[in-house]
Formats: C-alpha cells, sequence, structure tokens
C-alpha cells in the first residue's frame, strides 16, 4: 500500500538508472523480508531512540515487488514503534544477484568515526549546548536592552 509517492528528479536529462528509482512511503507490514545476510539484527534500542528523537534520516531501500534490499534494521526498528509508514527508496531491481550486491554495498561501504572524532563531536555538542558565561552574559545583555529600549 502506498501512501505517498514523489519523484526528487525534474531534470529530463538524468540516467536511466536515476529514472527507475523513486520515493514511497510504504507501510511497515507491506515490505516482504526474505533470506538476509545478516542473522543477527543486534540491539535496536539506540536506533529506535535515534529515530524517535530525530525520525528515519535514511530511506530502506525495496524493489517495485516491495522486497526489502537494504534497512532491514530500520524497518525492525520502524515496526517496534508502530509507525504506521516508512520512507522507502525503490529501485527496479530483481535479481537475486543485483539485491545481494546493494544489501552487501550498503553494508559494508561506511565508516565509523575514529575514536578522535568522536571525542571532537562530543566536545562541539557540550559547547553548543551549554554555552559559556560570557555567551548566557551577552545574550542576557541584548534581551535587557531590547526590554529596556522597546518600552521608550
Amino acid at each position: 500500500m502506498s501512501l505517498t509517492t514523489f519523484y526528487p528528479w525534474q531534470s529530463t536529462s538524468i540516467s536511466l538508472k536515476m529514472a527507475e528509482q523513486f520515493f514511497k512511503r510504504l507501510a511497515p507490514s507491506s515490505i516482504i523480508v526474505k533470506k538476509r545476510v545478516r542473522h543477527d539484527i543486534g540491539n535496536l534500542t539506540p536506533l529506535m531512540e535515534s529515530l524517535k528523537q530525530y525520525g528515519q534520516l535514511s530511506p530502506i531501500i525495496v524493489n517495485s515487488k516491495n522486497e526489502l534490499i537494504a534497512g532491514e534494521r530500520r524497518l525492525a526498528a520502524a515496526k517496534r514503534l508502530g509507525w504506521p509508514a516508512i520512507d522507502a527508496l525503490v529501485i527496479e531491481r530483481n535479481s537475486e544477484l543485483d539485491k545481494l550486491q546493494i544489501e552487501v554495498e550498503e553494508n559494508i561501504q561506511r565508516s565509523n568515526f575514529t575514536m578522535e572524532e568522536i571525542q571532537e563531536a562530543f566536545i562541539r555538542l557540550d559547547k553548543l549546548a551549554k554555552p559559556g558565561l560570557i555567551k548566557c552574559i551577552i545574550a542576557f545583555l541584548k534581551k535587557l536592552f531590547k526590554k529596556i529600549f522597546k518600552g521608550e
């Protein structure tokens, strides 16, 4: 069942492969999960928390028959959260070879942050979440002056 369909590419000079792709919102129960490479989807709690906080950042990938190609963990997390719909990229790939290659490619072509990158990210997040004393004073003074001069 398709809830919404949209086409992100409007150019007439697109490649054939891109023309075969479009996005759809699908009911998670309508997606067919066949034999997968991954046997253990692991702990879905952190992914579920991320989906609750930020929404679905990356679509799952299905073919036109609604067979899952990539995104099994996102699909499982959405099901556990009781989502009525999930974003999916629909691509016209029906051969078992193509589907397996895409599943494998999506899972091996990623690079986790290094420990140094994680540390830097948390330092930056902390600074943004907890501005320093001087920034707080400046913000307070700005509000105060706005209040004072609006009252004239």
